[in-house]
């Protein structure tokens, strides 16, 4: 008697814990940081993210550099966004904050105003910015 209601016991715990399996989320909220300038890097960002099977929508703050998505994680995973930026030649920031950077090819396809690696190019976008920002005020 002792042996079947050990083995049942074990049954028991045993689906239990098959049944706590993470439920992954078709409405899941993902933001990273991924490098640019201005807002042709946005649009590729944008665009490379939304072309990855399983994300629903995206948008990319160029002053931030935050990247937000809304993805289906049964169909896709965040590395898997990571890695269609990256062939588009944008450096993207995991979520240990470890920055990946995109092959030299990749990061050299891209226009030569969206260099965000160049000093020089940053300097003139941020000048830019401050042009866009005074017309507004």
């Amino acid at each position: 008697m002792k042996k079947i209601l050990f083995t049942l016991s074990l049954l028991f715990v045993g689906f239990s814990v098959q049944s706590q399996e993470v439920e992954k989320d078709k409405n899941a909220k993902v933001s990273f940081e991924v490098d640019g300038i201005c807002g042709m890097c946005k649009k590729r960002i944008e665009t490379a993210a939304l072309k990855t099977k399983g994300v629903k929508f995206a948008i990319w703050n160029v002053e931030t550099h935050q990247l937000n998505l809304i993805m289906d994680e049964r169909k896709t995973a965040v590395a898997d966004v990571q890695q269609s930026i990256l062939k588009v030649g944008h450096d993207v920031f995991g979520a240990d904050k470890k920055k990946i950077i995109a092959k030299d090819e990749a990061y050299n396809s891209v226009h030569p105003c969206c260099k965000y690696r160049d000093e020089e190019i940053i300097l003139d976008h941020k000048g830019e910015l401050k042009k866009k920002k005074k017309k507004n005020d």
